[in-house]
Order: structure tokens, then sequence, then C-alpha cells
């Protein structure tokens, strides 16, 4: 780890600005420890209506996040909450949305205290939306980045709250109405964002309307499946998994096996991913074997296939399971009636069929993919 700042040569001890600064540069190498130690620092430095005193508290509790003391976090965030009450406060000082954001997802009574910090959130990033469209002419590139960021942020923000709705509250009486009125306001404000479709999606199947959740999540896959890997637009992993069961709830196994297959190239230690590719294997050969997949090619025996491929992911997912102990035992469960099933109709797979995890997720299954379209 790197020494803390030394004192200046006239024996006077470090700025808090300049221990902040240290600080974060600490943090984006990820000494986490280094980091805290150096905020800490700064907050004393500081004092108490110190000029630095709510940058320190936005540090150390976003670090607090990182090292997982989720209690210390909640602390500093709600310290810097009385110090920046409506989030108006230049986020180069400390202020801004975050913390409120923060407080949301760090909520121990969750469903409407996490809403009511969400809603803060939302408050100030709306302010912070008007103050930069009102640059209406001679905008910089700066100002605009700003602006498309403040408002991909909040399309975040509200479709937090959706899921929110959707979950801890969906018993309450306004709960379908106002996700209507979050949602519209999500496409409205950030209509280029993924997860806004996604969370569309989402809404419109508890609503039993299939062809608007379908037109919505190619409207999501639309907006990234044809960028790298590393392209900032591309969502993250957890956002695609959810993606992923989306699709199969609407039918969309083709586009959720390509999903899929990028997600384990990804991250080839995932058992969710190996899981939900094995199921969407499993209920596309279950259509071909039954007659209710137009695109079988005529090949009657192109099910069986399809199985071994189903059932090779599903032995992946299975080794993982095991190796990680992973706790979610209805998803094992699930997948072990998969292969047991398939075994049953197919048989049991030959010596070394399962360990050949290329043929599972490699160029095999974009053929049959692309066939299934075609």
């Amino acid at each position: 780890m790197a020494p803390n700042r030394p004192s200046s040569k006239e024996g006077k001890p470090p700025n808090a600005g300049a221990l902040l600064s240290d600080a974060e540069t600490q943090f984006t190498v990820g000494n986490l420890d280094e980091a805290i130690s150096l905020a800490q620092q700064a907050l004393e430095t500081t004092g108490e209506g110190g000029d630095f005193e709510l940058r320190a508290l936005n540090l150390l509790g976003t670090l607090h996040v990182e090292t997982g003391d989720v209690d210390d976090a909640r602390g500093y965030f709600e310290r810097a909450v009385k110090l920046d009450t409506d989030g108006t406060v230049d986020e180069k000082l400390g202020g801004g949305s975050e913390k409120f954001l923060f407080l949301a997802q760090l909520s121990e009574e969750g469903g409407k205290d996490s809403v009511q910090w969400f809603e803060r959130g939302a408050a100030a990033l709306r302010k912070q939306i008007q103050q930069l469209s009102e640059v209406a002419t001679g905008r910089t590139p700066e100002q605009q980045a700003a602006l498309d960021e403040k408002q991909q942020r909040l399309g975040g923000v509200l479709c937090a709250v959706v899921e929110v709705y959707m979950t801890d509250l969906s018993w309450e009486e306004d709960a379908e109405q106002r996700c209507e009125a979050l949602v519209t306001e999500a496409m409205m404000i950030a209509p280029s964002s993924p997860e806004t479709w996604q969370t569309v999606a989402n809404v419109r199947i508890s609503q039993l309307k299939w062809d608007e959740a379908r037109a919505a999540l190619k409207q999501s896959l639309e907006l990234w499946q044809d960028l790298p890997p590393e392209h900032p637009a591309v969502p993250e992993f957890p956002t695609r998994i959810s993606l992923a069961r989306l699709l199969l709830e609407v039918e969309m196994e083709a586009e959720a096996l390509k999903v899929l297959q990028r997600l384990v190239s990804d991250d080839d230690q995932s058992v969710e991913a190996w899981y939900l590719g094995g199921w969407c294997l499993y209920i596309i050969g279950e259509k071909m074997r039954d007659g209710k997949d137009a695109a079988a090619n005529g090949d009657a025996e192109e099910w069986k296939s399809v199985w071994k491929s189903a059932r090779q992911w599903l032995s992946m997912c299975l080794k993982l399971y095991e190796v990680q102990e992973y706790e979610d035992e209805r998803l094992g469960g699930h997948a072990v009636e998969l292969r047991q099933s398939i075994n049953k109709e197919i048989g049991e797979p030959v010596e070394g069929e399962e360990e050949d995890w290329e043929d599972a997720s490699g160029d095999d299954d974009d053929d049959d993919d692309e066939e299934m379209q075609d």
C-alpha cells in the first residue's frame, strides 16, 4: 500500500482537499484500506462544517459500500444528507443525487423507505437535467455529455422504483398506476437505455400484454446486441441475466439463447447463465419434438441434438453449482429435473459428451440458432 501523504516542508499537515485527492487515487487503483484511512484523515482535518466535509462523507460512504461495511456506509451517507438535503450542492463539493440512491439500496426497511430515497435522488437529478436543458444554444460537448449521463441515470432510478413496486410494494392499490407513470417517464427521459425497455417489458408481462412485452424486449436488444463487449452501452451482467429470463417468459427462445451464449462467453463461471441456457435449449428441443417449431427444417431427429446441447449446459451448471456451493436450491433442483427428463427421452450421455463444453456454448449453437430463425 502507498504511504500516507507526508507533511509539507513547512511542517504543516496536508490539507483536506489533498488528502481526498489521494484517497480517490487509492480507490481507483483498488487500495480500499488506504483510501479509507486518507478519507478519514480528510474528514478529521476539515472538521464539522468544513469545506470538504460533504465530499469526505460521500467518499467514505462509497468506500464502505465497496468493503461491505453497510452500517458504516449508511451512517456516512445519512450525515451527508444533512449537509445537502435536496441534492443541489455542486457535485464537485460532494453534492448531488448519489447519496440518496445509495441509501435507497442500503435501506434496512426496503419498500416505501427505499422509494422515498429513490424519489429524493430522482428529484435532484431532475433539477440538474433542467439546468442543463436550459442551455438551449451553445451547449458544450461536456455539458451535453453531462445531460445525457443525468438522463440515463434518472431513467435507471425510475426503473429501480418500478422494481420495488413490482416486488415489495406489489400489494399497494396504486402499484400498477405508479409503474405505468414511471415507465412512461423513463421512456421519455431515457429512450436509448436498454434498461428502460427491459423494465417496460417487465411491466407489460405483469399486465399480460405479451405482444407489447416482446416489442419492448426487441427494442432493448437492438440498442446493444451488436456492440462489442467492452462498449459502455452493453448492460451489466445481472441485467442481461434478467433479460434472458424475460425473453424465456415471452417465448423468445432464439433471442434468449444469443444473450446467454454471450453471457457464458463473458463469464463461464456463472451458474445461472449455464442453467438458463440449458433450460432455453430444452424448451427449443421440446417444441421441435412436439412439432411446435416451424423452423425444424423437417429433420425429425434434430430435437435430440438440441437436447444434447441442453444437457451439456445443465451439466456445466450443476458442476459449478456443486463447486461454488450455490445456495439457490430451486435452481439446482430444476436443473436436475431437466437433465433427468432429457436422459429418459434420449438415453444417458456417452462417455466424454458432457465434458465438451465448447460444443455446448460455441459455434454449433450459433448455427442452430440461425437455422431456427431462417
